[in-house]
């Protein structure tokens, strides 16, 4: 991999490009010389323990704050034994694992419930667990270093990071937006350590509501360098904001055309990220087909109806689920093959 060099200037003016078969042409031309006609997926599902969270993100749809309100659910570890059971079946090879900060869940809680699920589950199948805001918590009620906990989940079974709780790196917007949540200076540790650690993880940015251009293009810098240092980011997702039943709504969305923009500058800057990640649950099955003219090469993956974090913000997917059949007849559609993967990439063969 290598650094494209692009800066802060190029990028915007690339942004700017009123012709957006200019953009799809050039996103394409890398995401075809990294990863040629291959469009990756895998057979995977999600666990959410809880949606009761100390923090109030302005963009968030998804928390309750507390037991009593509506809407509002927080797993015991037989539940989440009798969760996993029900959602895995064979040929899965990935449990993603995101949550909340739970006001009253000690440290043991999280570390017994990787014990749970590594238990539960095949070898094979990978726990990628925890997002970096989450983890910062953890540290925060235990006083343990992020280089001490990562280690601690590492021998308990988790071998990959999600990338949420980027957002947007800017102090300012963070200001607004999560005034309460992890920095982006600690993200970057986080995911820094993970990777000195032997732990791969993904990146996001939560783009399209008060942020600006410029705003997303020092984000995605940032992890340009991050990368650059250490390698360790397998696939980059760009998530648009969504704006029902959160306290940003009035903001309203970004259109289609700003969202495929995004995909495509994406995959620019970040030519030293191997993947760029469609994120079909919150995009819907049309417009994430259409990323895949402008850069983006992985589909996630299957499902299986476990995650309600983007349908509870408005998704026109309200119950995620994906067929292996209809991610191959997805990929041909947009002239690719599909490729299933496991969690670190590596492709399973039929």
């Amino acid at each position: 991999m290598r650094d494209s060099g692009i800066d802060l200037k190029e990028a915007l003016t690339l942004y700017s490009e009123p012709n957006l078969n200019l953009l799809s042409h050039r996103a394409t031309q890398i995401r075809e010389r990294i990863n040629g006609k291959k469009l990756f997926y895998n057979r995977n599902f999600h666990l959410e323990p809880s949606n009761i969270c100390l923090l109030e993100c302005k963009f968030c749809s998804y928390r309750r704050g507390s037991a009593l309100e509506p809407g509002a659910w927080s797993m015991s570890l037989p539940e989440i034994e009798s969760y996993i059971k029900e959602h895995y079946y064979k040929g899965i090879t990935e449990i993603h694992i995101v949550g909340s900060h739970h006001p009253t869940h000690p440290l043991s809680y999280y570390l017994n419930l990787i014990e749970l699920v590594r238990k539960n589950l095949p070898k094979e199948v990978t726990i990628k667990a925890f997002s970096a805001a989450e983890i910062d918590h953890m540290c925060k009620i235990s006083n343990l270093s992020p280089h001490r906990l990562i280690s601690l989940l590492k021998e308990l079974g988790v071998a990959a990071l999600p990338g949420g709780g980027a957002e947007i790196f800017n102090s300012q917007i963070r200001e607004k937006i999560c005034p309460d949540k992890v920095t982006a200076q600690r993200w970057l540790e986080i995911h820094e350590t993970a990777h000195t650690l032997g732990i791969r993880s993904n990146a996001t940015m939560l783009f399209g509501h008060i942020e600006s251009r410029e705003h997303r293009v020092e984000h995605l810098l940032q992890l340009r360098q991050l990368q650059e240092r250490s390698g360790g980011f397998d696939a980059f997702i760009p998530l648009h904001y969504k704006s029902k039943n959160n306290r940003l709504g009035r903001v309203g969305e970004v259109d289609n055309i700003e969202i495929l923009r995004t995909f495509a500058l994406s995959r620019v800057v970040l030519d030293n990220v191997e993947h760029i990640k469609s994120y079909w649950p919150s995009l819907g099955r049309e417009l994430a087909t259409l990323t895949l003219l402008y850069g983006a090469d992985d589909f996630d993956g299957t499902i299986g109806n476990s995650t309600k974090i983007y349908s509870m913000a408005g998704s026109i997917e309200k119950s995620p689920n994906l067929t292996v059949e209809e991610i191959e007849e997805i990929a041909q559609s947009a002239g690719y093959i599909a490729v299933e993967r496991d969690s670190l990439y590596n492709e399973i063969a039929k």
